[in-house]
């Protein structure tokens, strides 16, 4: 993508961003992203088809990189030299932390549900190596408890907690899970 492309995407995720703080998504049109983004039609469907795709790409955008593999010293938090889980963990929330104006939006309505099945999906992937159980219990059961655990901490934490750190809210998820 050149440099215009990305300029262009990047504002029409604003508008879509902005336009869920104050509206619904099932309410929200592709006239009101345009209008917001205050670009062309054929500007906006030549990045999308449809605003679900643009859901997805929002959300993508945004675990892409909370979700990288490689951990870098950044601005805000150095985890580049920590490699355990709950490093990992307090990485990726230092991440949302910091897309919270992006992904505040994104909690409400049936939007939320869309948004926290994106988040799960790649929670699964940072989650299933490090889940341990005891006796018998499923690793699946074991691993969709603690993804769906973990997705509404961070509901919770952005939807209106934000005064507790990264860290705190690590400590918390920790103290509250065993099977980890």
């Amino acid at each position: 993508m050149d440099r215009r492309q990305r300029r262009t995407r990047s504002l029409i995720f604003t508008a879509f961003s902005a336009l869920l703080e104050r509206k619904s998504y099932s309410s929200m049109t592709v006239q009101d992203i345009i209008d917001e983004a205050d670009i062309g039609r054929s500007t906006f469907y030549a990045h999308f088809e449809t605003k679900d795709e643009l859901l997805k790409a929002l959300c993508n955008d945004i675990f892409d990189h909370v979700f990288s593999a490689e951990i870098m010293s950044e601005e805000h938090h150095d985890f580049s030299h920590h490699s355990s889980f709950r490093d990992r963990i307090t990485h990726i929330l230092y991440h949302l932390q910091e897309k919270q104006q992006s992904i505040r939006g994104l909690f409400n309505g049936e939007c939320g549900e869309i948004f926290l099945r994106y988040l799960k999906e790649y929670l699964c992937q940072v989650f299933d190596e490090h889940i341990t159980i005891k006796d018998d219990v499923p690793h699946d059961y074991a691993l969709d408890l603690a993804v769906s655990g973990f997705a509404e901490t961070v509901r919770w934490w952005l939807k209106g907690h934000s005064e507790y750190t990264p860290e705190q809210m690590t400590d918390y998820f920790f103290c509250c899970t065993n099977i980890l």
